[in-house]
C-alpha cells in the first residue's frame, strides 16, 4: 500500500524509528538488525530503549519517559508527551529521514503521523493499534498518514481489508521464540527451586503503573496460597525499570529472563498484555487479570467492541484462559482458577490443547526479516 502522494524528493540513508514501550523496544531491535543485514549502510535514530540502542540506534527519548498507561496517566503527562512531540517533529525536519517507522504506541505515533503529513516522508506502522478494540476511527488516520501498514495479529488483515484499508501480515514475532538456553534443572538451581514441587509463576506487569495497583492483589494471592498448599514454589517475573515492593522472602525474582519463568512454571497469573500470547506458545496455563483506573475502566468499557481483554481468546474466538477485570480481579478470584491449572486436571489439559491450535495461526518463522524486506522493497534510500 503505498500513497501516491508520499514522495521523498532528498533520500539520504537514515530511518527514523518510534517504540514507546518495553515491548516495541524488543521488536524494533530485531528489525534494526534485519534492515542492516539487507542494507548495512542504513543509520537509526528515534525514540526507544537499551535493546535499540544496543543495536545501534540513536536514542533521542527513552522508553522509560515515554510508557504511560491509562487516561489518567495521559492527562497528567500530556505536557510532556506535547514536548516530545514537538521536538520529535523538529528533528525529522532537520534531518529529513528516508523513512519512518512507527511501533505500536497508537496514541503518540498516528498524532505524529498527522502532524508531519505534510513533510511527504513514507512512513511503515508496524504492529498496527487495536482499532478493532475500540477507537476505529483510527484506521482513518492509518489509511490517510501511512503508506505501509504491517500487522503482527492473524485476524486483523481480515478486519482491515473489510475496512478499506490493505495491510500485510507479517507472522507474529512469538513463531520465533526459541528453546530457552538455560534447562530446567539450571533454573530451578539458580533459583534454589524444588524440581518435584509445584512452580506457580506471576506476572504483575511491564509498567510500574500496573505494578503499583496489581501487587497488592498478588500478595494476598501468593499469602493465601502459601497458607492452603505449603509446598507450592512462587516466581515473579520482573520487567526492567520497575519496583516491587514487601516481596515475601520465600518468593523468588527473576530479573534477566523473565520468559525462563514462563517456560518453566507449571501455571500462572499474567497481567494482560503481550505476555498472555507468550505464554500460551510457551505452552504454560494461564488466568489473566488487570486493573486500572476507574475512569480508565469506565471510558474503555464504553467504547470496547470486543467480547475478550486477552489476545489468546481473542484469536481463538472463544475463552481459551479465564478473565478477571477490575472489579473482578479480587485474590479469592484468582486463587479459585488457578489451583485446577497447577496439577493434572482436565482444565489445565484441554488448554494446553487450545494452546496448540493458537500457535498454528501465528505464521512462520522469520517475522522480522519479511518486515525488514517489504520496508526495505519501498523506500528509496541513497
Amino acid at each position: 500500500m503505498i500513497l501516491s502522494n508520499q514522495v521523498r524528493t532528498s533520500p539520504d540513508n537514515t530511518i527514523f524509528i518510534i517504540a514507546g514501550e518495553e515491548s516495541g523496544d524488543i521488536h524494533g531491535a530485531k528489525l534494526v538488525q534485519e534492515i542492516n543485514k539487507l542494507n548495512p549502510s542504513i543509520q537509526f535514530i528515534g525514540h526507544g530503549g537499551n535493546k535499540m540502542k544496543a543495536v545501534g540506534v540513536e536514542i533521542i527519548e527513552h522508553i522509560s519517559n515515554l510508557s504511560f498507561v491509562g487516561l489518567t496517566e495521559v492527562l497528567k503527562h500530556l505536557p510532556y508527551i506535547r514536548r516530545v512531540r514537538n521536538k520529535t517533529i523538529r528533528k525529522i525536519q532537520a534531518i529529513r529521514p528516508a523513512r519512518i517507522i512507527l511501533i505500536d504506541y497508537p496514541g503518540f505515533n498516528l498524532n505524529l503521523a498527522k502532524k508531519i503529513q505534510h513533510l511527504k516522508i513514507p512512513i511503515t506502522y508496524f504492529i498496527l493499534p487495536q482499532v478493532w478494540a475500540w477507537k476505529e476511527n483510527r484506521t482513518f488516520k492509518i489509511k490517510k498518514f501511512t503508506d505501509q501498514a504491517l500487522s503482527i495479529v492473524p485476524f486483523e488483515k481480515e478486519w482491515f481489508n473489510a475496512h478499506g484499508l490493505e495491510i500485510d501480515f507479517v507472522g507474529h514475532p512469538f513463531v520465533e521464540i526459541k528453546k530457552p538456553q538455560i534447562n530446567k534443572d539450571g533454573f530451578f538451581s539458580k533459583h534454589s527451586l524444588t524440581l518435584k514441587k509445584p512452580l506457580l509463576t506471576l506476572l504483575p506487569g511491564s509498567r510500574q503503573q500496573e505494578i503499583d495497583r496489581h501487587w497488592p492483589i498478588f500478595q494476598a494471592v501468593i499469602n493465601k496460597l502459601h497458607d492452603v498448599f505449603p509446598d507450592l514454589q512462587f516466581i515473579v517475573g520482573k520487567a526492567p525499570d520497575v519496583e516491587i515492593s514487601d516481596c515475601p522472602q520465600f518468593v523468588h525474582i527473576e530479573n534477566n529472563n523473565v520468559r525462563l519463568a514462563m517456560a518453566y512454571g507449571d501455571a500462572g497469573i499474567i497481567a494482560s498484555g503481550t505476555a498472555t500470547l507468550e505464554a500460551a506458545v510457551l505452552g504454560l496455563p494461564s488466568i489473566v487479570c488487570y486493573k486500572t483506573s476507574g475512569i480508565t475502566y469506565w471510558v474503555g468499557k464504553q467504547l470496547a467492541k470486543v467480547e475478550y481483554l486477552s489476545l489468546v481468546n481473542l484469536i481463538a474466538k472463544h475463552k481459551i484462559v479465564p478473565e478477571f477485570i477490575q472489579h473482578d480481579m479480587t485474590p479469592d478470584a484468582l486463587i479459585k482458577a488457578i489451583i485446577p491449572l497447577l496439577s493434572n486436571t482436565p482444565e489445565r489439559n484441554k488448554m494446553i490443547e487450545y494452546y496448540e491450535q493458537i500457535k498454528t495461526k501465528l505464521g512462520n518463522p522469520g517475522v522480522y526479516a519479511r518486515t525488514a524486506k517489504l520496508i526495505v522493497d519501498n523506500t528509496t534510500l541513497d
